[in-house]
């Protein structure tokens, strides 16, 4: 199953791609401090490896905040390239991880680039995930200036859809300082509720059952 959209009227899902990054305290803070949430898509290793012991560390911080945390597969392949034993191998690397360092399997994977073909949505069936892509681009990957970014956020807040399913991305700073502070409160004045993926349809962010964080050993590598 594909999500493209939220379904709980009058929400809006925040999503970050391709952390675990540093700026993730700040996207946190700006999100708790207006008792807002997010959702974190992360990799298990593209701009670092997850089991660093700061990135084990944004991970946690991130859940224990009440975020939610999805997976973006291990490496940031092209998963519609992919084989069937490919796909898995990418799915269930970051899932394991995840699994390891905060005891829970998400229930939403967002492809890289959001590109996805039958092959994946299978393969993501099976693993008990659905695919979430997004119905509104901050466009800060590639390349969209805060201004830019901001001018994007006025336009679909002016146009006052009913729910907005948005991407932008933990690793740039100018996300992260910028762009979240200025929106936040101009969703929120717009009527919005600033919720986590699966708060904003109705559903559970985890597989059953939620296990317990392990501890580290020499097996947590990339």
């Amino acid at each position: 199953q594909v999500v493209t959209s939220c379904t709980v009227p009058n929400t809006v899902a925040l999503t970050f791609d391709d952390g675990p990054y540093s700026y993730i305290y700040d996207i946190s803070k700006a999100l708790v401090a207006a008792g807002a949430k997010g959702t974190f898509f992360f990799n298990g290793n593209n701009y670092g490896c997850i089991y660093d012991a700061d990135n084990q560390k944004r991970v946690k911080y991130a859940y224990n905040k009440g975020h939610q945390i999805g997976s973006h597969t291990w490496a940031h392949k092209d998963l519609s390239t992919l084989t069937w034993d490919q796909v898995h191998d990418e799915m269930w690397r970051v899932e394991q991880a995840l699994q390891r360092i905060l005891g829970v399997t998400p229930a939403f994977m967002r492809p890289p680039y959001g590109s996805y073909n039958d092959n994946v949505r299978q393969a993501a069936g099976v693993r008990g995930q659905k695919l979430a892509i997004w119905d509104f681009d901050s466009e800060d990957s590639v390349g969209a200036t805060p201004a830019q970014s901001k001018s994007l956020y006025d336009d679909i807040i002016a146009q006052r859809p009913s729910t907005i399913l948005a991407l932008n991305h933990e690793t740039y700073e100018r996300t992260a300082h910028e762009v979240i502070p200025y929106v936040i409160p101009k969703l929120q004045a717009a009527g919005y509720k600033l919720v986590t993926l699966a708060e904003c349809l109705g559903e559970q962010p985890y597989q059953l059952p939620v296990g317990s964080p392990q501890t580290p050993d020499a097996s947590w590598t990339c």
